[in-house]
């Protein structure tokens, strides 16, 4: 499985809450905006850091670490 880099699950934590925040609401264009942008520079750090590798398991990696964490053990 590919492995996101710190970076990466940051930017789509960050694409997540804008996600939350505009869905909360009634749709305008100015509140969907930071969520478009956060998309927008997650998608595109995922090209990025994907390279020639496999850019839709890196994408679904960074999802699951945000969206279903795995246990601390602790």
């Amino acid at each position: 499985m590919a492995k996101p880099s710190e970076h990466l699950i940051q930017l789509c934590r960050a694409a997540v809450e804008a996600e939350q925040r505009a869905t909360s609401e009634p749709y305008t264009k100015e509140g969907w905006a930071p969520w478009l942008d956060a998309s927008e520079a997650f998608q595109r750090a995922v090209t990025e850091e994907a390279g020639d590798g496999d850019r839709f398991a890196l994408e679904q990696a960074a999802k699951k670490a945000v969206l279903h964490p795995e246990p601390d053990g602790n």
